[in-house]
């Protein structure tokens, strides 16, 4: 089973049920008490598969790295357009618990600002940013990314989205 928390407790329920499941096709006549003895022992095999790389015990989990190219890929779709108007991007990328695809994504664009779960920005944030992209912009710099993770919030735990940073 390839899969996140779902599949792998899913995986887990089967094969805590996988003896009454054969009690049952047996009491149904729909196997021999011999394919019974034969199909006792259930082997599952689990592997994370999850683009929140939240997974102790392994660099990087499945999925998170095809995750993180498409996100630097419209990151760089949208560079030449943001620099030539001088506009501010604000990107909401996956993310519920674990900043990690934000984190990296704003590392690998250089973007501005970057708002992750596990790092709640104080409650001033709003004023912070704007400071932020004013200098950048008096320094002559013609593009601003800003990157939030869905399941950002702040230091009171308010949810910090990215209609939210917008609205700033």
């Amino acid at each position: 089973v390839i899969g996140g928390d779902g599949s792998l407790t899913g995986a887990n329920l089967f094969r805590q049920e996988w003896s009454s499941l054969l009690d049952e096709l047996l009491t149904t006549a729909k196997i021999t008490a011999e394919k019974k003895e034969l199909c006792s022992h259930l082997h599952i095999v689990g592997m994370v598969g999850s683009i929140d790389n939240d997974f102790c015990g392994t660099d990087m989990t499945i999925g998170t790295d095809s995750a993180l190219h498409r996100i630097i890929e419209s990151i760089d779709a949208i560079v030449t357009t943001a620099s030539s108007h001088q506009r501010t991007f604000i990107l909401e990328v996956m993310g519920r618990h674990c900043g990690y695809l934000a984190l990296v994504a704003a590392l690998a664009s250089e973007a501005d600002f970057v708002f992750i779960p596990e790092w709640p920005p104080e409650v001033e944030w709003p004023l912070r940013l704007c400071k932020k992209i004013e200098q950048e912009r008096r320094m002559g710099k013609r593009l601003n990314i800003i990157i939030v993770a869905e399941g950002a919030i702040d230091r009171e735990g308010k949810v910090v989205t990215a209609e939210m940073v917008k609205d700033v």
